[in-house]
């Protein structure tokens, strides 16, 4: 069973960092750092496939909020908490937001249709998003890999294919759990509604 899994992230592991990327996983850049770091992936392509996926996410969400602006999915997700704190940051500070966005939890999610919706030209987006996307896919994937390495010293290097196979999973699912746990919580932050409840409450 073990033998089939490993076979098969060998085989679409980086299919499912680009998946994961797209969707702005840092889960999914760090798994593809780690395996890379056992020898499955080639460390460069990891990072070239983590930044494509990244890149492309956040394009995709700008050209969507500028083309599509009264679609009934961009409404949504202007209704999402946060939208209107996205709103104002990219307004005061626009290449500061595009290039710091994919870094607030709570904000990510509605990031790039905040900047379609903005005055930022295409082409300022597409550029600042891509030095944004490639320092992120950079930096993920060296922390997968160095998680990776920290592994190999705490249990040893002679770990057998699965025992390596299986500290990645579990390593990657904690990781995504976190991850959603903090975005959870910061998108809370940024819900006027919840905000005006715990002024009440106090």
């Amino acid at each position: 069973m073990t033998d089939l899994l490993h076979a098969f992230i060998e085989r679409f592991g980086l299919v499912a960092v680009f998946i994961g990327c797209l969707a702005e996983g840092e889960s999914a850049a760090i798994f593809g750092g780690f395996f890379a770091h056992q020898g499955v992936f080639d460390p460069r392509t990891t990072a070239l496939v983590a930044f494509c996926g990244a890149w492309l996410g956040d394009t995709v969400l700008f050209l969507l909020g500028r083309r599509f602006a009264d679609n009934r999915w961009v409404r949504a997700v202007k209704a999402k908490p946060g939208f209107s704190k996205a709103e104002e940051l990219i307004q005061r500070h626009p290449d500061l937001y595009i290039l710091g966005n994919r870094y607030v939890y709570g904000l990510r999610a509605v990031g790039g249709v905040a900047a379609g919706l903005s005055k930022v030209s295409i082409m300022r987006f597409v550029v600042l998003n891509a030095i944004s996307a490639a320092v992120w896919a950079v930096l993920f994937v060296c922390l997968g890999y160095f998680l990776g390495l920290g592994a190999e010293h705490l249990l040893g290097k002679a770990l057998f294919k699965h025992e390596r196979l299986i500290s990645g999973i579990v390593l990657t699912i904690a990781i995504a759990l976190a991850t959603y746990l903090l975005s959870r919580k910061s998108s809370r932050r940024y819900d006027p509604s919840r905000q005006k409840a715990d002024r009440r409450a106090q």
